[in-house]
């Protein structure tokens, strides 16, 4: 028997990659829209977006006033005038055709869906998660995609958890994980819920003393391992 039943799964930067459908996706959107379409723009847009995604986390904003409001940020940025909320929807369109994985997602996946019920839970935009997810080899392994747009509540809230348990059947809090690469969202989100969480940090980033996971992995191999109790002196 696993150590863990229910394995509930973050999207981006956890299982897929989503740095790679980003760029093409902005990319695409401003060259549509004839803006500058370079490694300056770029990066002003992933600051801002950045930052409005953190405000989201710490539920200072709202998800439907963020998605529109960073166009509209980096049009004023650029000294340009759009319609931010076009772009939005353009991007999002283009976004929804990024169904990129993590090399080894699919693997993982492939590895813990004979033993364990997997189901993603995302605070992304519902327009682009559900048409990436079921374009990805993971349509087939995971029966479970949770959506934060749809449920009403994003992680780290509980009421975003509360109904994705009481859908999985009410299973044993003590076994099920939450496998995120965000601290808030994701993992003080499964804490908060009163599930142990893994902090998935490939990047082997610095952690945050006020924000504790019950494991954390760099990799996928030590995630299997972890959750199939295969090798735990490697762990």
């Amino acid at each position: 028997m696993p150590r863990y039943e229910v394995v509930l799964f973050d999207a981006d930067h956890t299982l897929f990659d989503f740095d790679r459908a980003e760029r093409e996706a902005l990319r695409q959107t401003l060259e549509e829209a004839g803006l500058p379409a370079d490694g300056e723009t770029e990066a002003r847009y992933l600051s801002i977006n950045r930052a409005l995604w953190n405000r989201l986390d710490r539920g200072e904003v709202r998800r439907e006033w963020l998605v529109v409001e960073r166009f509209a940020a980096l049009l004023r940025a650029l000294g340009r005038t759009g319609d931010a909320a076009a772009l939005n929807r353009a991007y999002l369109d283009h976004l929804g055709e990024g169904s990129y994985l993590l090399p080894g997602a699919q693997a993982l996946c492939r590895a813990l869906a004979p033993r364990c019920t997997l189901a993603i839970v995302t605070n992304g935009v519902a327009r682009a998660q559900r048409r990436r997810f079921e374009a990805s080899p993971l349509n087939g392994l995971i029966p479970w995609l949770f959506i934060s747009e749809e449920l009403g509540a994003s992680k780290p809230d509980p009421a975003f958890f509360a109904p994705v348990l009481r859908t999985l059947g009410n299973p044993d809090p003590r076994r099920v994980l939450m496998v995120g690469d965000n601290l808030l969202a994701d993992i003080q989100g499964g804490i908060q819920a009163g599930l142990d969480t893994a902090w998935y940090n490939p990047g082997r980033l610095p952690g945050d003393p006020a924000i504790v996971p019950t494991w954390e992995v760099d990799g996928y191999a030590a995630l299997q391992a972890l959750i199939l109790k295969e090798e735990k002196n490697n762990i």
